[in-house]
């Protein structure tokens, strides 16, 4: 929408003809982001319903020499979205476009949360085979991204697609898939909104099935001591470690034959809401306040929740509630340096002045093709560290950076980092090419703003 503009004199009087006129705006629209890390008033924003719309914004954008971005719930911690030209925003593209049960896919439009795909899977009796551990983001931002979740098969949002319709620089649209502009395809996946604006994706469903969570405590040393058993024996692993202690929550996803055994109403609102969203929010605001407090109360987090398992349909135990607002860096290592650099981790937290309130989570991927995939060319581990938010991270994150650069890592695209181009092409080996089809398809870079150039370079 684009600025309202009012025409005005001071003294309240109506201007004459030709007289000098005082021109009052209205306020840009602005845009935040979850986490509160980003700001941005954009200069115009648009809410389109179709592709249609929304081609003709980016072409309008183009002739006013605006710069244009598509946000989608502001789930990134990084300035990937932020723009001061055309702001695209997701509310009104969105909804299933073609179930397709022959072909085992489902066409969705960009904007549609994971939420809202996963209940309209649901209700047509079908699943993705794996997601993250939330479902506030938009399909399109989540896999521009990389979003992942766990698993020894299956990991990122992106693998999951077989097509996707792309407006690019020029307006035009581009449908694109394995046999049809197969290399905008490959890296358009992937994408950080630098090679245009997605407007539809479609990914590979299958039928809903069961999944069984066994969810327990268990000690720091057992876990990073049989971490490639666990991984190797689960179809989805993960644990989470609390700094100042030795203890781990370790959760374990499987099919299931079933039936179904889901969380009962009152057990999970103790773990899931009180527990783990208001206690816990409780207790990183004292630990924000009293900083000397942290350790201890790290070892009563480690404590509060017990062992459980259940059985439900894939997208209720994949996810969970995330309301304790928080800041985050993750980076993706190769799986072999993942124990080492998690101990090395630990070491560190041990031996300085850190308070760290937040659990540090750890995952895995296979490897995939995509080339800014964070898992693209070799299997994966993630370490991800978070800070509650309002308490001073940067020390912290630094130190930790420098542990996980040490080992190769590849920081996620949408997680608080100070990579920059030099440093990824030394990690991505397809960066070049993925830079190569940016020039081409965004020559005079409709779509960079100040974090792109840095990551991909000017």
């Amino acid at each position: 929408m684009a600025e309202a503009h009012r025409t005005t004199r001071t003294d309240g009087v109506a201007p004459r003809a030709g007289a000098t006129r005082t021109v009052r705006r209205t306020p840009r629209p602005a845009w935040r982001n979850w986490a509160g890390t980003v700001a941005v008033h954009p200069a115009r924003s648009v809410a389109p319903s179709s592709t249609e719309e929304l081609a003709a914004a980016v072409r309008a954008a183009a002739a006013d020499g605006l710069t244009v971005k598509a946000a989608g719930t502001g789930h990134s911690f990084t300035a990937a979205a932020a723009t001061d030209g055309l702001l695209i925003r997701p509310e009104r593209l969105t909804g299933i476009r073609v179930v397709d049960r022959a072909a085992g896919t489902v066409t969705v439009a960009a904007g549609t949360t994971l939420k809202h795909l996963n209940q309209a899977l649901a209700a047509h009796g079908l699943s993705l085979a794996n997601m993250g551990d939330i479902m506030e983001q938009t399909v399109s931002g989540a896999a521009s991204t990389g979003t992942h979740g766990t698993g020894r098969d299956s990991a990122s949002v992106a693998a999951q697609i077989t097509g996707l319709e792309l407006v690019t620089a020029d307006g035009s649209v581009l449908t694109c898939s394995a046999t049809e502009n197969p290399d905008v395809f490959a890296a358009a996946r992937v994408g950080l909104g630098a090679l245009g604006v997605i407007t539809s994706v479609t990914f590979a469903v299958e039928p809903q099935f069961w999944l069984a969570a066994r969810e327990e405590p268990m000690p720091f040393a057992r876990v990073t001591a049989e971490f490639d058993q666990l991984v190797a024996e689960n179809e989805h692993f993960e644990f989470y470690w609390f700094p100042h202690t030795g203890n781990c929550s370790t959760k374990r996803n499987n099919r299931s034959q079933g039936p179904a055994a889901p969380l009962g109403r009152i057990s999970g609102w103790i773990d899931d809401e009180l527990l783990s969203n208001g206690v816990f929010r409780a207790a990183c605001a004292v630990g924000r306040a009293v900083p000397a407090a942290v350790p201890g109360i790290a070892r009563l987090s480690s404590r509060a929740l017990s062992a459980r398992t259940y059985t439900d349909i894939p997208y209720k135990v994949f996810t969970s509630p995330r309301r304790v607002r928080f800041v985050e860096m993750e980076y993706a290592l190769p799986r072999d340096a993942a124990v080492e650099a998690l101990r090395e981790l630990r070491a560190l937290v041990e031996r300085s002045d850190f308070k760290i309130a937040f659990p540090v989570e750890v995952r895995t991927a296979p490897a995939d093709d995509i080339p800014l995939s964070t898992a693209s060319g070799r299997d994966t581990a993630y370490i991800a560290v978070h800070m509650y938010r309002g308490t001073p991270y940067r020390a912290y994150f630094t130190a930790a950076e420098r542990i996980m650069t040490a080992h190769g890592g590849r920081p996620h695209w949408g997680k608080l980092h100070s990579r920059d181009a030099a440093y990824l092409a030394g990690v991505y080996p397809q960066f070049a090419a993925f830079t190569a089809l940016r020039d081409r398809l965004d020559p005079r870079r409709l779509f960079t703003n100040a974090y792109l150039r840095r990551v991909l370079g000017g």
